[in-house]
């Protein structure tokens, strides 16, 4: 699958939101204002949020180009439209 995205994007992307939720986390024991920690976390869910939208047209310009062109269409679509679906219940 590394063939169909930015595999060093999807990484430093990662690793950011990891670093955001460990602020989260000391944040808790810090005792930093609710909203404040919401405001936090509302970043970290779009940050992961654009992540799987670079996978998911990744997965579109590579993996559904080639399914459409050498192999099952129906199938192809099918795998798309779960793909999608998944990606979906993310928000």
């Amino acid at each position: 699958m590394r063939q169909c995205m930015d595999a060093g994007n999807i990484h430093r992307r990662m690793k950011k939101i990891i670093g955001q939720l460990n602020a989260i986390d000391k944040m808790v024991d810090e005792d930093i204002p609710c909203e404040d920690i919401l405001m936090q976390i509302n970043a970290a869910k779009s940050a992961l949020h654009k992540v799987g939208q670079i996978v998911l047209e990744g997965h579109l310009n590579h993996c559904v180009r080639d399914g459409l062109e050498h192999g099952n269409a129906e199938k192809t679509i099918a795998e798309f439209s779960k793909a999608v679906e998944h990606f979906s219940r993310m928000t």
